[in-house]
């Protein structure tokens, strides 16, 4: 079962928590759908109680809302919610970016050079555009080095991929994605520390309209 699988390793609910995650990103839970907590525990082969214990946290990102009396429920995104969350994300990463390219070491600009190039071969094949796009943007934040930030900007990404797929069909969106992200790269190898906060800027200014 599941749980003897599992139990081994990281608590029970953080791995049945991940499980979810995915089955939430990959629609297999639809945003305003009920969460069958019976079904999913005997699927699991556990309790209900890491079960519930993996929704708290999963409501805690956001990706889950808790009803009374009621049970949970999938995380439907509002056109609000999601102008608040690019919001917030164009700020941190839009700083994150000038901070990379003030002051990031010539071999860490190189990797994320390398990140781009990865990205710039999976414009045909949009599940990896997208994950790779995630690598970059996840590695650009890192390199800034501000734990703070980017724990809400890992959260905040968490509620924005329950509208991915609304972003993925627009067409023409990932090659303006691409150029957006080779304008962004080349103010952060060029060390222009504005150009690249103002790159990231109209990134995700783009990405709210590509979504909503």
């Amino acid at each position: 079962m599941i749980a003897a699988a599992l139990a081994s390793r990281t608590p029970l609910y953080e791995e049945v928590a991940e499980l979810l995650r995915q089955r939430i990103f990959r629609r297999e839970l639809e945003p305003g759908s009920w969460i069958d907590e019976v079904r999913l525990a005997q699927e699991y082969g556990i309790s209900r109680t890491p079960l519930r214990e993996a929704l708290k946290v999963l409501a805690a990102e956001g990706l889950v809302t808790m009803k009374m009396r009621r049970g949970a429920y999938v995380t439907e995104v509002s056109e609000r919610d999601l102008a608040e969350v690019y919001h917030l994300l164009a700020l941190l990463e839009s700083d994150a970016a000038a901070v990379v390219a003030e002051r990031a070491a010539d071999a860490e600009l190189r990797e994320l050079q390398q990140l781009h190039q990865e990205l710039e071969g999976a414009v045909k094949d949009r599940e990896r555009f997208f994950e790779v796009n995630e690598r970059f943007h996840m590695r650009l934040l890192e390199l800034a080095n501000n734990r703070w930030r980017n724990q809400m900007v890992a959260d905040l990404r968490k509620v924005m991929k329950l509208n991915r797929q609304h972003s993925l069909l627009k067409s023409g969106r990932i090659e303006e994605s691409l150029e957006e992200h080779r304008a962004v790269m080349d103010a952060i190898v060029q060390r222009r520390p504005e150009a690249a906060r103002e790159g990231m800027q109209r990134h995700f200014r783009s990405g709210l309209e590509a979504a909503t």
